[in-house]
């Protein structure tokens, strides 16, 4: 796990960087276009690029090193971004979109490649624990991303917040490099040797349509991946909601309940790792579908409740089960993804980060002009019961299944327990 752990320090400083740019690049277009439009195409054209390359990212990684193209994908985005530094602002625009295109298209493929690899970084026990020590990360370095770019962006300007962003990135790259990890399966890695020169004679139409084929084979699997891009869908309701509903409940300093709400969500987040990590331990324990979707249940309904007027001690409370129920769905949903074959890992994650993108580009969409006639507790109310809904559908059938899956039979006619199975593998009690 050490080599590991300082691929999260790596990965965490790079997400940094990201947040705190995410900021700075939407708030620079607008100020230098004066434009709302050219601001919301901006966000548009990242986001469909996230999009599409998921379904890419998953060929890519199943063919190719992935430690490779982790490490392209940052140095991609440094090379990008260190080229914008030296231009005037009125110079700048053409190649932000530019910018815009290769973030979407990087940051989705070093998540895809990330993901796929962590159960041959860490072993199969010990994934969820990776995944745990990743949210973490990423959950430490939003809060430092959000909290900081409006004192970069004032006391140094955007230059000195690009050129922070293109180190970060430079950093996490650079980290990646040098550890000494293996990102594909031995086996995997043989194939890939055997077959590279007949990549490019592969049938187009066996390419296209093996990741639906993928899906039709594990039915299971194909219905989470819809359950994260409804999970998308509400994400997006409160994240525009959020803006609306702060003003209203004060209007002299809106902010005031957007930071709590995201500071307790993190603590939320953050707690849920911690508690994961002592579940799981090193006994390789991990979450199932049931929990993924039971999880998914409460974190909707936890966001719902933020919007409900609650006294702020309730209110808080609200928000940070929000983000520990949060965290342990993300947990538990990737984990269950990495279960699968090396082989098939690849194109799964791929399809899960086009529908989450999806889900999330089309709910700020749909939320936007939605609000501009209802209430946020209404709209979303309204985007994360789609969750909920498909949650409790999803354990019906895994109720329903279970019950039909006949128990097997252990000494003397009796269920098997734990104690046989320990038993006939000669580990003892």
């Amino acid at each position: 796990m050490r080599p590991f752990r300082l691929l999260v320090i790596g990965n965490g400083i790079s997400a940094y960087g990201s947040y705190l740019n995410m900021v700075a690049l939407n708030v620079f277009v607008y100020q230098v276009t004066d434009s709302a439009l050219a601001a919301g195409l901006f966000m548009a054209v990242r986001l469909l690029t996230s999009v599409a390359g998921g379904v890419v990212s998953g060929r890519l990684v199943t063919r190719f090193d992935r430690k490779r193209l982790m490490v392209g994908a940052d140095l991609t985005q440094a090379a990008v971004l260190l080229i914008l530094l030296p231009l005037p602002d009125h110079a700048r625009i053409p190649l932000l979109y530019v910018l815009a295109v290769a973030t979407g298209a990087c940051s989705t493929l070093s998540q895809v490649a990330l993901r796929s690899s962590v159960p041959e970084i860490v072993g199969a026990d010990l994934r969820a624990k990776a995944n745990g020590l990743l949210v973490t990360g990423r959950s430490l370095a939003m809060i430092a991303g959000f909290a900081s770019s409006g004192l970069v962006i004032a006391q140094l300007g955007y230059s000195t917040a690009f050129a922070l962003d293109a180190i970060t990135f430079v950093i996490s790259a650079t980290v990646l490099f040098l550890l000494p990890i293996r990102t594909r399966a031995a086996a995997a890695e043989t194939k890939e040797a055997e077959s590279g020169a007949e990549a490019g004679a592969e049938e187009p139409g066996k390419e296209r349509w093996a990741s639906l084929a993928l899906l039709r084979a594990a039915p299971l699997l194909a219905v989470m991946i819809a359950i994260r891009a409804a999970d998308g869908l509400g994400s997006s309701s409160h994240n525009v909601a959020l803006p609306v509903y702060s003003s209203e409940l004060d209007p002299h300093h809106p902010a005031t309940f957007i930071s709590q709400f995201w500071a307790t969500w993190a603590i939320g987040n953050i707690v849920a790792q911690q508690l994961i990590g002592r579940y799981t331990g090193k006994a390789g324990r991990s979450f199932g579908e049931r929990a993924f979707a039971v999880g998914s249940i409460v974190m909707s309904v936890a966001f719902i409740l933020v919007f409900c007027e609650l006294p702020t001690v309730l209110a808080v409370v609200a928000a940070l089960v929000a983000g520990m129920a949060d965290g342990f769905t993300e947990v538990a949903y990737v984990t269950r993804l990495q279960a699968a074959p090396d082989e098939q890992r690849g194109r799964l994650f791929g399809l899960s980060a086009s529908f989450e993108n999806g889900g999330f580009g089309l709910g700020m969409v749909v939320s936007s002009a939605v609000l501009e006639f209802s209430s946020p507790l209404t709209v979303v109310t309204a985007f994360h019961c789609i969750a909920v809904v498909l949650c409790a559908g999803f354990l019906a059938v895994l109720v329903r299944r279970a019950r039909r899956t006949p128990v097997p039979a252990g000494p003397e006619g009796r269920p098997v327990t734990a104690a046989d199975v320990r038993a006939a593998e000669g580990g003892g009690a």
